[in-house]
């Protein structure tokens, strides 16, 4: 089961939205699928966190999506699983 076209809708970057990070715009921090749907990817330019999904769960936490700023969108991992 991959994550449904409307949760994608409404899910956000949270470091784009939260407080003193807000990104300007009426819409910050739209996130995009990646790597087979294990991925969500912010499309800020200035931002390039990644958060993983693991068993069909999105990590939505801004120290996961810190983890992997530096990493391409193509050099990412299968995320594993949700609890190792």
């Amino acid at each position: 089961m991959a994550v449904s076209q409307d949760l994608l809708e409404i899910l956000r970057c949270p470091y784009c939205v939260s407080g003193e990070t807000r990104k300007p715009g009426d819409d910050p921090g739209r996130l995009e699928l990646v790597g087979d749907g294990t991925w969500l990817v912010c499309q800020e330019s200035d931002c390039g966190r990644k958060y993983p999904i693991r068993e069909d769960i999105p990590v939505m936490l801004i120290e996961e999506g810190d983890k992997w700023i530096n990493t391409p969108a193509e050099g990412l991992p299968e995320p594993g699983p949700l609890v190792q």
